[in-house]
């Protein structure tokens, strides 16, 4: 349980954003609660954020040899515990905030807010399948970031599961990297816009399997994912394919449910911000991180943000 019942500042997840939201505000001796996340029925969703998940990162400044995901948190962790910053394990069951200070609503009590930031983040859509967190987490080869994971998949046939922009962003990307990049898509037509598909049927590199769909994974035994297997949904024949690694693209849901009616957002759950800051349509509610970026997710941007949205904080708490 919280120490108080209530803060100044309550930061509600504890990636990137959150964990650089908590450095600032306690730095600024706002005293921030972290509500770290985690407890669900998602045994992915774990204090940390996504990268608690991810095994190498070599993208992230500062980190020359890279830096195993978890360990990079437990860093950003400790730092902002160093300054004062408290956690409290769990998540968001409830908001209230239509007056300040805001009433917060966790599994084990409630509190309150002067400010809240949500980094609460977002969740890559995954098929489900059988084995599936094992290969994305414990033996690695399924990925949900072409961009983050790419590098690791230098000569090595890949696959992309969707349809839309993304896959085709995706799929392009890859090609620096793959032998091969094969998209699979459960249509016979894909939903990306015509610019991104000309681009991707383009490449000589990007291979195509429509009307198909993935439905198990080849190498458990093996600890590697040596292939995929798929099935034609018109013929219902199934077939196994080679590959060392399959990147979902099938889109992300950002961890907004809480604050539906209460703050604007557009179509897709992503919290809007105003002019460049961090500020929601809510006055004295920020958001940072994936939840409220759908374009660039990564650690880095997520970072940045949160700062903003510690500075945006402190700003709005001093007027």
């Amino acid at each position: 349980m919280p120490s108080k019942n209530r803060y100044k500042v309550v930061i509600l997840g504890s990636g990137p954003a959150g964990l650089t939201a908590a450095l600032y505000a306690s730095r600024a001796n706002l005293e921030p609660l972290v509500v770290e996340g985690g407890g669900g029925d998602d045994p992915t969703d774990v204090p940390g954020g996504q990268l608690m998940l991810t095994t190498d990162v070599d993208n992230y400044p500062g980190f020359p040899e890279g830096i195993l995901g978890p360990e990079l948190m437990a860093k950003m962790r400790k730092q902002a515990e160093r300054f004062g910053t408290e956690f409290v394990f769990g998540a968001l069951a409830e908001a209230g905030l239509h007056e300040r200070p805001f009433s917060l609503k966790l599994a084990d009590g409630a509190l309150q807010a002067d400010v809240l930031i949500v980094a609460s983040g977002a969740r890559a859509k995954w098929l489900g399948l059988p084995d599936e967190i094992d290969f994305r987490t414990r033996i690695g080869g399924v990925s949900a970031c072409a961009t983050c994971d790419g590098f690791f998949y230098k000569g090595k046939d890949v696959m992309v599961v969707g349809g839309g922009d993304t896959a085709m962003e995706e799929a392009t990307f890859l090609t620096k990297f793959a032998s091969k990049v094969t998209v699979v898509h459960r249509r016979d037509t894909l939903r990306a816009s015509k610019i991104m598909q000309d681009k991707a049927r383009a490449n000589a590199k990007i291979a195509w399997l429509l009307d198909s769909a993935l439905e198990g994974y080849l190498g458990k035994e093996e600890g590697k994912l040596r292939g995929v297997r798929v099935r034609n949904l018109k013929s219902g024949a199934a077939t196994e394919a080679a590959v060392g690694g399959v990147f979902m693209a099938i889109g992300h849901e950002p961890n907004t449910g809480a604050f539906k009616g209460q703050v604007e957002m557009n179509d897709s759950g992503y919290l809007l911000t105003r002019d460049g800051t961090t500020a929601t349509s809510v006055p004295g509610v920020f958001a940072a991180g994936d939840v409220q970026d759908q374009r660039y997710r990564q650690a880095v941007t997520a970072a940045g943000s949160g700062c903003m949205a510690a500075i945006d904080a402190e700003r709005f708490l001093s007027h």
